[in-house]
């Protein structure tokens, strides 16, 4: 079945006036389209921006006290004494160590 599309007898074809327009109005929404999502980019990175300084302002004094804390294990002056030219006696066994103290280990006849 094939359904065929007749247009009623008054449509008329559409004038060169009428293309005229209508191209016209297309072109100018299309311009009005882009201006707006130009300035609704420029509302939103403004938005970011200003939000990101909030956070960096409210956050100022927790980076403070990130940057003065000193953990116990990262501690220079001890970090310098465990490794002052020990040297390591065990074995190690698939990463790890296991030191075994010679002076009580009990020796088998």
């Amino acid at each position: 079945m094939r359904i065929k599309y007749i247009p009623p007898p008054s449509a008329k074809p559409p004038s060169l006036l009428r293309k005229t327009l209508a191209l016209i109005t297309a072109v100018v929404l299309a311009v009005v389209a882009l201006m707006f999502s130009a300035i609704l980019l420029a509302v939103i990175l403004i938005v970011v921006m200003f939000g990101g300084a909030y956070l960096w302002w409210k956050t100022r004094g927790l980076r403070k006290q990130m940057q003065n804390f000193q953990h116990p294990l990262h501690d220079s002056s001890q970090m310098n004494v465990a490794f002052t030219g020990e040297a390591f006696k065990g074995e190690v066994i698939e990463g790890e160590a296991v030191r075994v103290d010679e002076s009580r280990a009990k020796v088998r006849p």
